[in-house]
């Protein structure tokens, strides 16, 4: 588990093919790997990955074939700049939320403008994804945990301040780029508490649906 607050951007060192998976070699920047062990989680760009060697000031994973495909690590070149994250203990500070690192979906920056000395972004979601982002709530966006500031059916908006434009990889976003997406756990799991014993059965039908049996919508 991870909260979503970033502790250092590293870079890729290198990307080394393996069949249909990849082993990634990444700079670790200020990240402090001195507590870290073979087999740790490490957040990658919002990305739970498991290290499989260690140096002083890097680490390498690999990467499987299903996250390539899922996720924008896939088109990761070497020194490109990524967020980076150490699974959380029980000591650590929660000051974002509670972030699987299981991405849901691959968003797309719609655009980018100055508001205030903050900068909002507009970033479209998976339809699929819709029914989760909820204004005032939580989403993590390439491994950053934000606030949902507005939502518009698919599309909603995040404001971030100076300070994490600073110390992340958010700063360098611009519309087109692809961005890895993880919804509130929370909402996932309340759609599936609501489907009851339905959700044992095959086709057990969505949160509308669930809400309609109940009488919420007609």
């Amino acid at each position: 588990m991870f909260t979503g607050i970033i502790q250092a951007v590293g870079r890729i060192r290198s990307r080394e093919v393996r069949g249909e998976d990849m082993r990634l070699v990444i700079d670790a920047g200020g990240l402090d790997l001195g507590k870290a062990q073979i087999g740790d989680s490490i957040a990658v760009s919002g990305v739970c990955l498991t290290a499989v060697a260690l140096e002083p000031d890097a680490f390498a994973a690999d990467v499987s074939g299903e996250t390539l495909a899922r996720t924008t690590l896939g088109s990761l070149k070497e020194g490109d700049r990524v967020n980076l994250e150490l699974a959380l203990t029980l000591a650590t500070p929660l000051g974002g939320h509670l972030v699987s690192g299981h991405v849901d979906g691959l968003g797309e920056v719609l655009e980018r403008r100055p508001d205030g000395r903050s900068e909002r972004f507009r970033i479209h979601a998976p339809e699929r994804l819709a029914r989760y982002i909820a204004e005032k709530g939580s989403i993590c966006v390439d491994g950053v945990s934000l606030t949902v500031n507005a939502v518009d059916g698919s599309v909603f908006d995040v404001n971030i301040v100076p300070h994490t434009l600073s110390v992340t990889t958010l700063g360098e976003f611009r519309p087109g780029r692809k961005v890895n997406l993880e919804v509130d756990l929370i909402a996932r799991y309340l759609e599936r508490l609501m489907l009851g014993d339905k959700a044992a059965e095959s086709g057990g039908g969505g949160s509308l649906e669930t809400l309609r049996r109940a009488g919420f919508l007609e």
